[in-house]
């Protein structure tokens, strides 16, 4: 007999157009948002360096010791991924290919962080080097620098400022979506409550992700967009991706052309397809309309 698989559960939402969510999804609900929240550990970067607390071009070393001291790594490197770092810390033979990131805890970090150097891919600045590493350190950097903890900091200087609440590590189980295995059960998400969280560990709402996009890309409410950003053209863009949840988070900066798009389960290239649409749709739609209530789905 031949299967036929069910339907991705899915969030879309625009500038200029109906909020969507069909199949269970829902806009309100608690949802992994990948490496998108790179975008906000970026912008801590640029709002801790406005406030004085760091300078960008500060050397790793400086806020982190166990790294090696020759070490050449800037804060600003680790931000735009030509830090050299790999995608991928180094695993320990004991690491479920189910939940790569759960043995990444604070004394394995450490332990990397001492051999920052010899895991290197290339060179400071040689080139780009996508690195969910980086982005670790970059949190670890971060703490450091502002004196709390990730989620303390980018409460009071990214999210606070914006108006946005509905982002956080610990979602509540009530409010939670993931996706539904075979037979309906749900299924266990990645283990990124550690050193990997500033990475991609964030869970929010896609409403709140919405009001992210707006207030950054869109209102330019914190300045310039931070160069986690990934650009194309005009376009400004970030994608993410874990077990089995993806989204695609966009905009044309000075325009009302913005789009996030959300799933669970399925291929993530499919989300970033169902973004572009979008925001292809917004960007032929009449400027100055706003999302609306949730679609029925």
């Amino acid at each position: 007999m031949r299967r036929f698989p069910r339907p991705a559960p899915t969030c879309a939402i625009s500038g200029t157009g109906p909020v969507r969510a069909e199949h269970g999804h829902d806009p309100d609900a608690y949802v992994e948002i990948g490496s998108v929240t790179k975008v906000l550990t970026g912008t801590l970067l640029a709002r801790l360096a406005e406030a004085g607390r760091l300078d960008p071009d500060d050397r790793l070393a400086v806020w982190l010791p166990a790294v090696p001291a020759g070490s050449e790594i800037t804060l600003r490197q680790l931000a735009d991924h030509t830090s050299g770092l790999p995608r991928l810390h180094p695993q320990p033979s004991s690491t479920d290919p189910r939940d790569p990131y759960a043995t990444l805890d604070s004394e394995e970090f450490d332990r990397i962080l001492r051999q920052l150097d010899t895991i290197a891919a290339r060179k400071p600045g040689a080139g780009e080097e996508y690195s969910n590493l980086g982005y670790a350190v970059l949190g670890a950097a971060l703490e450091a620098a502002g004196r709390g903890t990730y989620e303390e900091l980018l409460r009071t200087y990214v999210l606070a400022p914006l108006g946005v609440d509905e982002v956080t590590a610990d979602p509540p189980a009530d409010r939670t979506l993931t996706a539904r295995g075979l037979f309906g059960r749900p299924r266990a998400p990645w283990t990124m409550t550690g050193p990997i969280l500033p990475a991609g560990g964030l869970w929010a709402t896609p409403r709140a992700v919405a009001k992210l996009v707006k207030g950054m890309l869109v209102d330019r409410a914190l300045g310039e967009p931070a160069v986690s950003w990934q650009s194309a053209g005009e376009l400004r863009w970030h994608n993410g991706a874990t077990r089995d949840a993806s989204v695609f988070a966009g905009a044309f900066p000075g325009t009302t052309a913005w789009a996030v798009v959300h799933r669970l389960g399925g291929r993530p290239d499919r989300t970033d397809r169902a973004g572009l649409k979008l925001l292809a749709e917004a960007k032929k739609a009449p400027q100055g309309r706003g999302p609306e209530g949730p679609a029925a789905g």
